[in-house]
């Protein structure tokens, strides 16, 4: 009877540590308002996460923000303040990771953003050095954007954007990069992503008659503008950036949209590209994992995102976890931070991250080319 005791006492104990080992990851993401188009794919995919990252066992606390700024703060706070969690994935908006800033730096805890805007990890401070972030930078987006245009001899181009964060991110992204090419930019309209018109924002784009017009936006609310713009008669090229990715936008866009060009990230044409590009492989596994459970063509940028996320996550933990710290501690959660920031080559499905304390982004050029709609589908249109 002592052995059996002496037995059951080391199970016990054994399986305490394990459970202590056991790594907890909120997630906050935007899967009904305005924002779906984004997240129900990032959802989908959150959901076929491995139930490990870095060989311990993950608990995963998937909250919905609604698309709402107010309720991504109130949803990093429960995530920080009562599930103790020790890395967040997400929010997937802008604004709402912006408003997220305060808390994750006061509480100490990384998180890993799914929304686009440099300015969520830049400049380096003292808030955003907890703070990494999976999309690629509109900065980067922008340059392959206006050397398309210049190719394609645009000369004036026309903005309409979304009048938060987004917009404002590429307004400046995008105004510098026309620059450096030579193309003037001569007009900055602006629209909520829950309008339901932009006529006078288009009548006056169509008055200045400009080669194209860019629209930056993101998800479904950006299908408004071209549709609009379509209808009054535009004859000029329309572009869009690479928040369109998603089935959404090419089901309420039809006909409308035929032709667009737009940045995207590896993963949404991932079959057509070329056999030597350097994201390909890992690109079309993902591609091929989603379209499994969700069906043909169903996978998107924002998806690849996600599950870039759990690759970066994976690396980072399996290096965090050799200093020693438990999960469930401030240790562990600033030697994770540390771990994130030194990721070496992690190729991930929208392309190969090189992070460090003055990049909290770190892709390069490899993670953008150039797509196009094409018979109602997302395609490749080359670098």
């Amino acid at each position: 009877m002592r052995s059996l005791s002496k037995y059951l006492a080391a199970a016990l104990l054994a399986a305490s540590t394990a459970a202590q080992a056991d790594i907890t990851v909120g997630i906050n993401i935007g899967t009904t308002g305005p924002g779906a188009a984004i997240g129900i794919p990032t959802k989908e995919t959150v959901l076929m996460w491995p139930r490990k990252i870095g060989d311990q066992i993950a608990h995963y606390v998937l909250l919905d923000d609604a698309s709402d700024v107010t309720s991504a703060v109130r949803n990093i706070h429960k995530l920080v303040n009562e599930h103790k969690v020790d890395v967040i994935v997400g929010p997937n908006l802008t604004p709402n990771a912006l408003a997220a800033l305060d808390i994750v730096s006061q509480s100490q805890t990384p998180m890993v953003v799914l929304a686009a805007s440099a300015s969520i990890v830049a400049p380096q401070d003292d808030k955003r050095r907890w703070v990494f972030k999976m999309p690629q930078n509109d900065s980067l987006m922008a340059a392959a954007l206006a050397r398309h245009m210049q190719k394609t001899g645009i000369k004036t181009v026309g903005f309409i954007g979304f009048a938060d964060a987004y917009g404002n991110s590429w307004w400046d992204e995008f105004s510098a990069a026309a620059k450096a090419s030579g193309i003037q930019v001569v007009s900055d309209e602006r629209y909520q992503r829950n309008d339901t018109s932009v006529t006078g924002q288009v009548l006056k784009l169509m008055s200045l008659k400009p080669d194209a017009i860019l629209v930056a936006g993101s998800g479904a609310p950006a299908v408004l503008p071209q549709k609009t713009l379509v209808e009054r008669g535009y004859q000029g090229k329309i572009f869009q950036t690479h928040g369109i990715a998603s089935p959404q936008f090419l089901q309420l866009g039809g006909k409308d949209i035929e032709g667009t060009y737009f940045p995207t990230g590896p993963v949404v044409v991932a079959r057509e590209l070329p056999e030597s590009h350097p994201v390909r492989e890992v690109a079309v596994d993902f591609v091929e994992r989603y379209e499994a459970k969700h069906g043909p063509n169903s996978s998107t940028q924002f998806a690849g995102d996600a599950w870039g996320a759990w690759i970066l996550l994976n690396d980072a933990v399996l290096r965090a976890m050799k200093g020693g710290a438990e999960p469930g501690t401030p240790a562990f959660r600033s030697a994770l931070r540390d771990a994130l920031e030194s990721s070496k080559n992690i190729t991930v499905p929208n392309g190969v991250m090189n992070i460090s304390a003055e990049d909290h982004q770190g892709f390069d050029e490899r993670a953008v080319v150039m797509g196009v709609v094409r018979d109602g589908k997302f395609s490749y249109a080359g670098e």
